[in-house]
């Protein structure tokens, strides 16, 4: 995702004057955003230091970005890929993704949703705040609190300061891999989910964008059916999105290119730091170095909740460990 958003900048090149002026402002004002910087102010884990200015006008540090893939089923588009209704919105998926200075190597590091947490007070965008709760599924911080209760949620359990937030619905995340044609991925079992309404053989297989949403949804028909085999999928597709992006041609394919910059910027709820073309460009190009082979998937360890078999809790100390290599 992250060379693609950079690849937009190439649309200037390839339409006329009036339309690279429109299609710019159509990108721009695509994008929504949360103001999470001045909602949770400075009760939050320090920012990483800066590296010192090199000669380049790109950004090198290190980078630490909360990305969650939203369950909302607002909008005609999702609520056919996922049923139910807005209020119900939940964090789905949930990864911090660690970019190293330098930026050509990362982890993803998933967190399960079903991860009994404390939850902290968070504001609430109304005025007031919501109370601390204990021992409630880490999903629950997006429902009650949204993007800046799943920041401050995450940062209490990491004690890692997330510099940006980027967050893709059911249906971008679908249109988007239909934008870019389809991913390649490979299955170790059979499988079938009545739930996602997946059925795939053991194998490789080329994906549109409801297959691969379905894949990215399905529990029920791998493994013990927990979120935990899901997690396992997720992260094949992040890596399968990424090659994908890397070999395609949509950097020389202007309908194409326009249709990639249009789904994204179109997909995206992002905080304040990445709420305009030039911002998402810039990071883009920043990103240039980093390929897949370089992008470590890991899961945050966890065990059965003493309290619930059908939860997890952090498996300490190996959590904490990982938290603290991400720093």
């Amino acid at each position: 995702m992250w060379k693609v958003v950079g690849a937009v900048v190439a649309c200037g090149l390839v339409l006329s004057v009036a339309g690279a002026a429109w299609a710019y402002w159509r990108f721009n004002h695509n994008i929504r955003s949360v103001d999470i910087n001045s909602a949770l102010g400075d009760d939050r884990p320090a920012r990483a230091p800066v590296p010192t200015p090199s000669t380049s006008t790109l950004p090198s540090g290190a980078l630490n970005i909360l990305v969650l893939g939203s369950d909302s089923r607002s909008g005609t588009a999702n609520a056919a890929l996922g049923g139910g209704d807005s209020s119900g919105a939940r964090s789905d998926t949930a990864m911090v993704v660690h970019i190293e200075a330098g930026r050509t190597r990362a982890t993803v590091a998933s967190i399960p949703r079903d991860t009994l947490v404390t939850r902290p007070s968070c504001p609430l965008a109304s005025g007031g705040t919501t109370a601390v709760a204990y021992r409630t599924m880490f999903n629950s911080a997006y429902s009650v609190g949204g993007p800046v209760c799943a920041v401050k949620t995450v940062e209490s359990i990491t004690g890692i300061r997330m510099d940006h937030y980027l967050e893709i619905d059911f249906s971008g995340f679908a249109k988007l891999v239909d934008a870019l044609g389809g991913v390649t991925v490979t299955t170790d079992q059979d499988i079938n989910d009545d739930k996602s309404h997946l059925r795939l053989t053991a194998g490789t297989h080329h994906l549109g964008g409801t297959q691969a949403l379905a894949l990215a949804r399905t529990r029920h028909g791998i493994g013990d059916g927990s979120d935990l085999g899901r997690i396992g999928l997720q992260q094949k597709l992040v890596k399968a999105l990424l090659e994908r992006i890397a070999s395609t041609d949509v950097l020389i394919d202007p309908t194409k290119l326009y249709r990639v910059a249009d789904t994204i910027t179109g997909s995206l709820t992002t905080d304040t730091g990445l709420d305009s073309l030039p911002e998402l460009i810039r990071l883009g190009q920043s990103l240039q170095g980093l390929t897949s082979q370089h992008v470590r998937t890991v899961m945050m360890p966890v065990v059965t909740a003493p309290s619930d078999p059908n939860r997890v809790v952090a498996n300490e100390p190996a959590a904490s460990e990982l938290w603290r290599s991400l720093r």
